[in-house]
C-alpha cells in the first residue's frame, strides 16, 4: 500500500544512507559528504562548527521513522484491549532486546574483539550474524531462539564483555522506543497532550545547567546507566511528532484524488525542493537567503494546498506539520551557536523533523501519482529489514572480504576520491542485495 511504502521508503533511505556515509572514503571528499562537525581530512570532531550535511539527516530520519511505526504496531493490541501488563511487557521486552543488540553486535565485531583481528575472529563474527537470525526471526518453535541467546551469552561471558560498551546508535533507539512507546500510548485519546511533553523534557535539559537542582537531579540520575540516560531523551523532540506521522499514515485516502494530480505533483516537487535548499545553504550557513527561500517555496505549497478540489487530509497534514516544524528549526538557527547534529539541539530536531514529514509526503505523492516506483518499492524493501541492513556489513561483509582476501583492494580505492565515493557504492550496494535476500525469503529481524 503507498501509505506503509512511504514509511518504509524513508526508513530504508536512512538506514542505506547509513551504511553509504560509513563506507565512502575517508578524508579526501568534499566536507559535505561526511558529518558537518567533522570535517575533512581529520575528522576531528569541532561541537562549535555549525551546519548539517545529507548524512546528518541519516538518524532524524530514522528516529522519525520509528516513531511513525510506533501507532501502526500498538493501535491494534489496544483495539483489541490488550492488558496494560502485556502492553508494558511488550515495550520492555523490546528495549531489553535493542539493548542486548547493542552491546552482542559491538562486540561481535572482529576488530573489537582483537586489535589485530586474525581469521578466528572474522569466523566469530560472520558466526555472530547467524546466531542474531535464530534469535530475532520469527519461527514456530522457540528452541533455536533460546540456544542462539546462550550461546550467544557465553560468547560475552567468554569475552568477558564490558556492558558500559556498546553501540550507541542502537542504545538510544531502545530508549526511544520505550519512552516514545510509553508517550505515545499514555497520550493516544488525547494527542495535543503528547506535545505537551515535550516543554517539560527541554525544561529539565535547561535546570540541569544549575547545580544542585532537582533537575539537574533528574538529568544525571540513571539506575543503568549503560542502558539509560535522561540525555537520550532529547530525541523524543523528533519520536514524537513522527507518532502522529504514523496516526495520520493509518487515515484512507479519498477515491477522487486524481482530481488536484498537478497539484500535488508540484507539492512533491516542493519537498525535494526544501530538502536541497537546507543542505546547501545551511551547510554554506548562507541564512538569510535560506530563510527567505524556504518561507517562499512553503507558502507556495500550502497555497496550492488550499485551492485543492478535494483535499486529502493526510497529506494536508504532513505538509502543514512539515513546513510549521521546518520553519521553526530556521528561527531556532540563531541559537545554540546554530543548527548542530552534535551536540544536537532544537534547530536541528525541528528542522529534521520537517524534513521527514515533507519526505513522507514526497514518496506518498510520487507513488500514488506512478512516478519513481521502482526506486521507491526499492528503499522501501530495504526498509522493512533495518536491522539486517545494520549489521550486515560489519559482521558479514567486511569479514568476508578479509576472509576471502579482497580487503586490499577494496582499501586502494581510498587512494581516489572517485574511486572513494564508488567503493561506498558497492559496499552499499551489497549489504542492500543481502537485505533484499532476507526480505524476499520473509526473514525479518523483529524485536
Amino acid at each position: 500500500m503507498n501509505r506503509s511504502n512511504s514509511l518504509d521508503a524513508l526508513r530504508g533511505f536512512a538506514i542505506l544512507a547509513m551504511v553509504l556515509s560509513s563506507s565512502i572514503a575517508f578524508g579526501i571528499l568534499p566536507a559535505w559528504m561526511y558529518h558537518a562537525q567533522t570535517p575533512p581530512p581529520y575528522h576531528q570532531f569541532n561541537p562549535e562548527l555549525p551546519g548539517i550535511t545529507w548524512v546528518d539527516l541519516v538518524f532524524p530520519f530514522f528516529l522519525f521513522s520509528m516513531g511513525a511505526a510506533i501507532p501502526l504496531a500498538f493501535r491494534k493490541k489496544i483495539e483489541e484491549k490488550e492488558p496494560v501488563y502485556k502492553l508494558l511487557w511488550h515495550m520492555l521486552q523490546r528495549f531489553a532486546l535493542l539493548v542486548f543488540f547493542a552491546i552482542f553486535t559491538l562486540h561481535a565485531r572482529a576488530w573489537v574483539q582483537s586489535g589485530t583481528p586474525g581469521v578466528t575472529e572474522y569466523l566469530l563474527s560472520i558466526a555472530a550474524f547467524v546466531l542474531l537470525c535464530f534469535m530475532f526471526i520469527r519461527m514456530k518453535s522457540v528452541i533455536p531462539k533460546l540456544v542462539a541467546f546462550a550461546l550467544a551469552f557465553v560468547f560475552l561471558y567468554y569475552k568477558k564483555t564490558d556492558v558500559s560498551r556498546s553501540d550507541v546508535i542502537i542504545i538510544v533507539l531502545a530508549n526511544m522506543a520505550l519512552f516514545g512507546t510509553l508517550a505515545w500510548w499514555l497520550t493516544v485519546k488525547q494527542p495535543l497532550l503528547r506535545l505537551g511533553v515535550l516543554p517539560f523534557i527541554a525544561a529539565v535539559f535547561l535546570s540541569a545547567q544549575t547545580p544542585d537542582s532537582w533537575g539537574k537531579a533528574v538529568y544525571d540520575w540513571s539506575p543503568l546507566p549503560w542502558a539509560y540516560k535522561f540525555y537520550y531523551l532529547k530525541y523524543l523532540f523528533i519520536i514524537i511528532p513522527g507518532t502522529f506521522a504514523g496516526e495520520w499514515l493509518q487515515m484512507a485516502l479519498p477515491a477522487d484524488a486524481w482530481a488536484d494530480r498537478r497539484r500535488w505533483q508540484l507539492i512533491a516537487g516542493g519537498t525535494l525542493a526544501l530538502v536541497l535548499i537546507n543542505l546547501v545553504f545551511l551547510f554554506n550557513r548562507q541564512l538569510v537567503l535560506n530563510l527567505v527561500l524556504n518561507i517562499a517555496v512553503g507558502a507556495a505549497m500550502l497555497f496550492l494546498a488550499r485551492k485543492m478540489l478535494s483535499p486529502i487530509p493526510s497529506w494536508m497534514n504532513y505538509l502543514q506539520a512539515g513546513v510549521y516544524l521546518l520553519w521553526l528549526g530556521l528561527f531556532f538557527d540563531c541559537t545554540q551557536g546554530g543548527i548542530k547534529k552534535d551536540p544536537s539541539n532544537y534547530s536541528y530536531y525541528f528542522v529534521t523533523g520537517g524534513l521527514a514529514f515533507l519526505v513522507i509526503l514526497g514518496f506518498s505523492i510520487l507513488e500514488y501519482y506512478g512516478h519513481c516506483n521502482r526506486l521507491i518499492k526499492y528503499l522501501a524493501a530495504n526498509g522493512r529489514n533495518p536491522m539486517v541492513a545494520y549489521v550486515a556489513g560489519n559482521l558479514l561483509l567486511i569479514p568476508a572480504m578479509h576472509l576471502s582476501g579482497v580487503m586490499p583492494v577494496y582499501k586502494a580505492m581510498d587512494a581516489n576520491v572517485w574511486l572513494g565515493v564508488l567503493k561506498g557504492l558497492l559496499f552499499t550496494g551489497i549489504v542492500s542485495l543481502i537485505t533484499l535476500f532476507f526480505v524476499n525469503r520473509k526473514w525479518f529481524w523483529k524485536t
